[in-house]
């Protein structure tokens, strides 16, 4: 399965069998993304979905010479699973 993530404004969204999973997000400043909210769709949970936008929304931000505060739960558990973005958040 084919995973096309968006960025439309302060979201990352990828649509599955027409529904939306998304990682939501807010600017803290200018220099600071504030990771607020990550939801799957109940029938699409299991698929990896919430992993591919975090990760999406990771690189962005890394990208984007951002820091990271990981307010939604899913981000702080992927962080921790992934130690190479601990170098990014506050």
């Amino acid at each position: 399965m084919e995973i096309i993530i968006r960025h439309e404004g302060n979201r990352f969204i990828t649509t599955v069998e027409g529904m939306e999973s998304v990682l939501e997000y807010e600017m803290y400043g200018e220099s600071t993304v504030v990771f607020s909210h990550t939801y799957v769709p109940i029938e699409l949970r299991g698929r990896g979905l919430a992993t591919e936008i975090i990760k999406e929304g990771l690189d962005w931000a890394r990208q984007e010479n951002l820091k990271v505060i990981p307010a939604c739960s899913a981000v702080q558990r992927y962080i921790d699973r992934h130690p190479e973005y601990k170098l990014t958040t506050v």
